[in-house]
């Protein structure tokens, strides 16, 4: 097969490509013959179709099919080994759909191109980039700490109430006199926590309740009317829920405080197993590098937004080949032009980057192998389980996450570009200069917004 590129200008191009019938005669045959081998016809057993009435009923689609893959195969290898650096899929001509497929004939098929631009980048230390040092406060140690002792906690019976303590007891609802209305809502074994209540003067109500205490209090009010509220705590159907706005009594049966853990080596053990944690000053310490490396994967992600802004302003607007550019992405959102034209500018930004991307890549000898990928693939099942604050995954558990992830392809390729993401921010920082801010959470969150 002969194959020739006709450069047009800097950004388009005409790939032509010939076949002659020694490029297709052999496959022809070889088709034939195992369809022949496939085929039903009347009058033939199954497989005895004779190869010649094969070729004579589906001849031409037959070699339309076998002329159609090797026209895909080497066009690829084509644009592969000369490496054109093609933006999108080859287009075909209107003049493909003038060639006639028949036996024995020359065909020539004629493709548009949209090149991709001719830019350098070149980076060095005069290019200053941001980098953000997120400082870590006491408080999300504290509150860290304290999120690890509600697991060790218990809930303790106590005589009297106090704020986020629980109460169970008889619920009977009033008549205007104050007295146990007839047929009204009574319910034993109510659970309330009057700290959620929406209303501060009801909650006030149980501010010094005891075991044994009668409260007069108005759920209605104390939930502000929330059906689903009512439903719940008065043990009615939700469409009778709203119905009873008045006062009730609550009789206090049980008051049930909530106890955090200790903090002692049991409980350093078991958020951080063969850590070796003695002293409560080492185990904050443990928390504080968990909650700063959390950070550096954050920092790192800004510094490559702010490099991904700071090297396309520098590598400037790139010229590309709009028609042809417009006719794939028609293609591709099969013919509907309002989303083409809602989404061009976007999609030129998202080009112009991978474009500066491959090239930074390539520059920094960026390579992604199986164990970077297995790596990256434990790494984001750790830091989905540590969203609950489970902090040690078991190896075995690890390992059966990963083998599932790897059977999506799709998965497969996010894990790579998280890792060139990953290789390639190491690359950045050290080619440049970068300027470090030391911020708060509060003042690194804002830099997203």
């Amino acid at each position: 097969m002969n194959i020739s590129l006709q450069n047009i200008d800097a950004l388009n191009a005409v790939l032509t490509a010939e076949i002659v019938p020694a490029d297709y005669e052999e496959n022809v045959k070889k088709a034939i013959k195992e369809f022949s081998k496939k085929a039903s016809m009347p009058g033939f057993r199954p497989g005895k179709v004779p190869a010649g009435l094969v070729k004579k009923q589906y001849g031409t689609s037959i070699l339309a099919e076998e002329v159609n893959k090797l026209l895909q195969e080497n066009l690829y290898n084509y644009i592969r080994e000369n490496k054109v650096n093609m933006l999108g899929e080859p287009l075909p001509t209107a003049d493909n759909d003038k060639v006639e497929l028949v036996e024995g004939g020359t065909f020539t098929f004629k493709f548009e191109l949209a090149l991709a631009p001719e830019f350098k980048v070149e980076l060095s230390k005069d290019d200053k980039i941001a980098y953000y040092n997120v400082e870590v406060a006491d408080e999300m140690v504290n509150s860290q700490v304290e999120m690890y002792r509600q697991r060790g906690g218990s809930y303790d019976k106590v005589e009297s109430y106090e704020d986020n303590d629980m109460v169970k007891g008889v619920i009977t609802e009033l008549d205007e006199a104050g007295n146990a209305k007839e047929e009204g809502v009574t319910a034993e074994g109510v659970v309330m926590l009057p700290k959620y209540f929406k209303n501060d003067e009801q909650k006030a109500l149980f501010a010094d309740a005891k075991v044994g205490d009668i409260i007069k209090f108005n759920p209605a009010t104390a939930y502000d009317n929330s059906e689903s509220e009512l439903t719940s705590l008065l043990k009615v159907a939700k469409e009778d829920a709203l119905n009873h706005k008045g006062d009730f009594n609550f009789q206090v049966s049980e008051i049930t405080r909530f106890v955090a853990g200790p903090l002692n080596e049991e409980l350093f053990e078991a958020i951080y197993p063969g850590a070796e944690i003695k002293s409560e000053e080492e185990f904050r310490a443990k928390i504080k590098g968990g909650i700063e490396e959390q950070f550096k994967k954050d920092s790192d992600y800004k510094f490559i937004l702010d490099a991904r802004k700071y090297i396309t302003e520098k590598v400037g607007k790139l010229e590309f080949p709009d028609e042809k550019l417009r006719k794939i992405m028609l293609a591709n959102a099969k013919g509907d032009q309002k989303k083409v034209d809602e989404n061009y500018d976007k999609s030129i930004q998202e080009l112009t980057w991978h474009l500066i991307k491959e090239q930074l890549v390539e520059q920094a000898g960026v390579k992604v192998d199986d164990t970077d990928v297995r790596e990256m693939a434990k790494e984001v099942t750790r830091m989905q389980f540590a969203q609950y604050g489970m902090l040690n995954i078991p190896e075995e558990y690890l390992e059966n996450s990963v083998k599932e992830m790897l059977k999506k392809r799709e998965t497969v390729d996010n894990l790579i570009d998280r890792c060139v993401e990953v290789k390639l921010g190491a690359s950045l920082k050290e080619q440049v200069t970068l300027e470090e801010k030391t911020v708060t959470t509060e003042e690194f969150n804002k830099l997203f917004d």
